[in-house]
């Protein structure tokens, strides 16, 4: 099994960040080339990723059970999953926490394995491919909040709209609701070699002890 423990900061507060985390199909879009089936109502949640390789693609997919407390702000997550031809498998657990006052602390303490031909590739560089991905999300995850609070209308000071919900509720018909926000589109596909070139320099600023490589 190979051990993940890595944190990242989001600039918006706990309470803004975490209904988004919350939400497994806001979660997917921030991730790159991830699809997020509906939900089946058995508790997991089943899903796919592309990966490119140069002119190929390639689809991973998988199902996640997903355990929220609202009162700690986190989820604990049992997953597995299987490449498209069935050669390589791979099993995940972990817990993800957000901390924070002003600003939100998202900390992931996990493991995960895989077998098949895939195997040897994971073990010796897997760590640095999962931390190039958490920032991927976490960029992603950036912009979502961003857009949800630049995206807020403002409330109306006047009183027409009152005057005009009051009637619609005196004649029996239910006020008007305000829009949902829509969803957002899925993160851009997952591009193996710009992962794998950025997992790489994370291995060289890890060997050297710098950053200059990030």
């Amino acid at each position: 099994m190979v051990s993940l423990r890595e944190e990242t900061n989001i600039p918006s507060p706990p309470e803004v960040v975490w209904p988004l985390l919350s939400d497994p199909a806001l979660v997917a879009s921030c991730i790159p080339g991830a699809e997020l089936s509906p939900d089946s109502g058995d508790g997991a949640w089943r899903g796919s990723i592309r990966v490119k390789f140069g002119p190929t693609v390639a689809t991973f997919r998988g199902e996640a059970s997903l355990k929220f407390d609202d009162v700690t702000k986190t989820c604990t997550v049992e997953g597995r999953g299987i490449d498209q031809r069935g050669a390589s498998r791979a099993l995940a657990s972990g817990r993800l926490a957000v901390t924070g006052d002003t600003e939100t602390k998202l900390a992931i303490d996990g493991e995960f394995s895989v077998t098949g031909p895939l195997e040897t590739f994971v073990n010796a560089g897997g760590i640095h491919v999962a931390r190039a991905l958490l920032a991927e999300f976490s960029a992603n995850l950036t912009k979502l909040v961003a857009d949800r609070q630049g995206g807020a209308a403002p409330a109306e000071t006047t009183d027409a709209p009152a005057d005009t919900a009051a009637a619609a509720t005196a004649a029996g018909a239910p006020p008007e609701q305000p829009p949902a926000p829509p969803r957002p589109a899925p993160a851009a596909e997952l591009s193996a070699f710009s992962l794998l070139w950025r997992a790489f320099r994370g291995w060289l600023a890890s060997l050297f002890g710098s950053k200059g490589y990030q």
